[in-house]
């Protein structure tokens, strides 16, 4: 049961191209935001779209499916954990981020 304290999975299509980087050691990262559209019908019947932008981060072999596999628009499963991160802008201001580490992507069949 240790493995679900932070396990996540969703279902999206990438809003843009991903950005794939070779890091100096030796490393490849793969960075992509993912759109979650979430529908449904409120108690008055009318129909709502909801889109949620989540960033995914994946590394090594799992970058390396991404760079060779998945364009914008493509849709994935990805499958993960949650991490938060802080970084410091170019005019010293902290920001923090919560982004997905993908640990496996399943490419779907496109219809």
């Amino acid at each position: 049961m240790s493995n679900l304290r932070n396990h996540v999975q969703l279902m999206g299509r990438l809003g843009q191209e991903p950005e794939i980087l070779n890091l100096d050691s030796g490393k490849k990262l793969a960075k992509f935001s993912l759109a979650i559209n979430e529908n449904y019908t409120t108690t008055k019947g009318e129909k709502v779209e909801n889109t949620l932008w989540q960033s995914v981060v994946a590394w090594g072999k799992t970058a390396e499916i991404v760079e060779n596999y998945v364009t914008k628009g493509r849709e994935v499963v990805i499958s993960g954990k949650l991490s938060n991160r802080s970084y410091q802008t170019k005019d010293g201001q902290k920001r923090y981020i919560t982004e997905v580490v993908c640990n496996e992507i399943v490419l779907p069949q496109n219809k």
